[in-house]
């Protein structure tokens, strides 16, 4: 049997569920967590300067790709409700307790998806993408399509922000932004973690990507 990852779709694993506490931005959120998905016992430090640093557009649509059980996307429709937040995984427990927690912690401007990278939200486009990418989950296979694909979902001037570890591919992962995006800058740095930002050009038509 393949091993069992939180980046899996299916878990086998029995739901063993914890509640996790936690003040960000001076908000007091719960989240419902499980075996099963990322950082079940604790908010990860990668995360949490994500959600500390990140940079939220006055309006639009907001995408957490790979969500997990939702803090980012929570977090962001929390600090502005006139955001509509999209959040994906392609873990259907994580899309669960996505689910239990945007309820839990009062936030209706948000929408929850099941499925890999951009697949569920195809024809959408957004304002600004935000992940904590899965590293573990493969640099070729994940990290790659996450960033050239976000080119094409982001409305001109919208922006990707990843969170990435210095120690853990954060140079390659810096090259494949700009690379795609021509720029790129950290917004953010602490424990070993920092927030990468790129964005797209407003002059650039929404479905065109080209390389200078």
């Amino acid at each position: 049997m393949a091993a069992e990852h939180y980046f899996s779709e299916l878990q086998s694993s029995k739901m063993d569920l914890g509640l996790i506490s936690v003040h960000l931005r001076r908000c007091y959120f719960e989240f419902v967590t499980s075996r099963g998905v990322f950082s079940k016992r604790r908010l990860d430090r990668g995360t949490r300067l994500m959600i500390e640093s990140m940079v939220l557009p006055d309006k639009g649509v907001l995408l957490d790709l790979g969500c997990g059980y939702g803090p980012i996307g929570i977090a962001a429709s929390v600090f502005n409700p006139s955001l509509h937040v999209v959040m994906t995984d392609t873990n259907l427990r994580a899309v669960k307790l996505a689910r239990i927690n945007a309820k839990r912690n009062h936030v209706s401007n948000i929408q929850v998806f099941h499925g890999s990278l951009y697949d569920p939200v195809d024809e959408m486009f957004f304002d600004s993408i935000v992940s904590n990418p899965p590293l573990a989950a493969g640099f070729r296979k994940v990290i790659v399509p996450l960033v050239e694909g976000a080119y094409n979902h982001l409305n001109p001037g919208g922006y990707i922000q990843l969170v990435v570890r210095k120690s853990s591919g954060g140079k390659k992962i810096h090259d494949l932004m700009f690379s795609a995006f021509g720029s790129v800058e950290t917004i953010a740095r602490g424990g070993g973690y920092r927030i990468l930002l790129s964005k797209r050009d407003r002059t650039s038509a929404v479905g065109s990507h080209s390389q200078a």
